[in-house]
């Protein structure tokens, strides 16, 4: 009997803390919800711009605002990580996700590209992630999303060819740069 007890109460502190795990998720959804815009569509394949690279196998780190690598965006599923293919275009970067929606990273958002060892749950040393800082219409803080490269010379690839992307003229680039 003392056993069955001791059970039932260890199952039911399990569920609660379960319980309370998705209450914080859901809640912290619907905060990040209010702070970040919705995201810009995947555009058709012939409007994203001709390929400046071939995909690359990834992992989607997270996303992050900008500045905090651990203020977590749960909003919009950006909050899931999940395996990827990074692909730069004239016209953005595109995070195919397996799992979770897609992530388009207009270039006339993207403020700077980066590199570090981790972000919002994810410590993986030296320079491994690269961090894409972009900002949305109507959100001036913007986010950083982190994404792994499964190959060293991919990270590099895809560091050069977002980098092309920033237009060194605009006003935000100018103002990231001092």
């Amino acid at each position: 009997m003392r056993t069955a007890v001791t059970i039932a109460v260890l199952l039911a502190l399990g569920l609660l803390v379960l319980w309370s795990m998705r209450r914080g998720w859901r809640s912290r959804g619907a905060s990040t919800a209010a702070e970040v815009p919705e995201l810009p569509a995947t555009p058709a394949e012939g409007l994203r711009g001709a390929p400046v690279t071939g995909p690359m196998e990834a992992t989607y780190i997270s996303s992050t605002r900008a500045g905090d690598w651990l203020d977590r965006v749960v909003a919009h599923d950006l909050g899931v990580r999940s395996a990827a293919q990074a692909q730069v275009f004239e016209r953005g970067v595109l995070l195919a996700r397996r799992g979770a929606r897609d992530v388009w990273v207009p270039s006339q958002s993207l403020r700077s590209v980066g590199t570090t060892s981790g972000m919002a749950g994810k410590y993986v040393g030296g320079d491994g992630i690269v961090v894409l800082t972009w900002a949305l219409a109507g959100d001036e803080r913007g986010l950083d999303t982190g994404v792994r490269p499964r190959r060293a010379q991919d990270r590099t690839r895809l560091l050069e060819a977002a980098r092309d992307l920033i237009d060194p003229t605009s006003a935000v680039a100018q103002k990231e740069q001092q």
